[in-house]
């Protein structure tokens, strides 16, 4: 597994911790502080007008589709892998200075001390942003600038990933499951899922677990479709050694692949997003 991943989910966890940043959920949204506001505007203009196509998602998405509201120093914006290189120009223009942390998902827009992260996909590869993505999005206003905010159904699934030992998203797709759940497109969530549906039944057994008078908030085909593809799994199990820990917290489950014999389904799906060979032999003096 490549290093300079883990350094940096740990670097940016680092950084949350020094915003102090304990996340307590309420409705009452802070004002921004004036020159944050300021930079955000300056970056969703700059975006605008140069017609870049983008979504704001993180903490925004939430506040609009639960009320709930979590302060952030950071714009997250998401877009496709092929718009980033021209948003990032376009935010350079602006006066911010950037960067591609990673490859595979992330750019990043810095001004003082305030943070545009450019999403295009999930840290892990499994998920990309689409032209879909952009398409389906809900209109409203940030820092007082119109823009698009995320649908539900996106920001639901890529929160589903979120569940590291020092960031864990489930109270939050729980409250989206509350407020939402009989709205959704369900056909649509399963869809972007895939092979990965075992961690929407996770999700949802929460929610039950949670909220226990309001599971039919939940259509009763879902929960019909997931307990029995999770029957079927049990009777019929997949080949030996496949193993997804890697894709949820690749820390914590590293002695799986290093000592347990386990394949990194991790590095795989990193490589077929852009990231390191998995199969490139390590250079002298390196970490595996």
């Amino acid at each position: 597994m490549s290093e300079h991943y883990n350094s940096l989910l740990r670097a940016i966890h680092r950084t949350n911790l020094v915003r102090g940043t304990r996340r307590i959920s309420s409705s009452r949204q802070t004002k921004l502080p004036r020159r944050q506001e300021a930079i955000f505007r300056d970056a969703l203009c700059a975006l605008n007008t140069a017609h870049v196509p983008y979504v704001v998602t993180g903490a925004f998405a939430l506040a609009l589709h639960t009320g709930i509201w979590h302060p952030t120093k950071d714009l997250d914006i998401a877009l496709t892998h092929s718009s980033t290189a021209g948003a990032l120009a376009t935010l350079r223009q602006a006066g911010f200075q950037t960067e591609v942390l990673d490859p595979v998902w992330l750019g990043k827009a810095y001004r003082e001390d305030f943070f545009v992260d450019l999403i295009f996909g999930m840290s892990n590869g499994v998920l990309v942003v689409r032209d879909s993505w952009i398409e389906r999005s809900y209109p409203g206003q940030v820092a007082d600038v119109d823009t698009r905010i995320l649908a539900p159904e996106e920001l639901l699934v890529s929160k589903l990933f979120v569940a590291r030992r020092d960031r864990y998203d489930g109270a939050d797709v729980v409250h989206l499951l509350y407020k939402l759940g009989e709205q959704l497109d369900w056909l649509y969530v399963l869809d972007l899922l895939g092979e990965h549906w075992q961690l929407l039944l996770l999700a949802l057994t929460l929610f039950a677990y949670v909220y226990p008078a309001n599971t039919d908030i939940i259509p009763r085909a879902v929960w019909t479709n997931l307990t029995g593809r999770l029957q079927q799994t049990v009777l019929e199990p997949k080949p030996p050694r496949v193993f997804r820990g890697t894709l949820i917290d690749p820390d914590l489950f590293k002695i799986d692949v290093s000592e347990w014999g386990f394949e990194d389904q991790l590095e795989m799906f990193r490589f077929s997003r852009g990231g390191e060979n998995p199969r490139s032999p390590v250079p002298s003096g390196t970490e595996p």
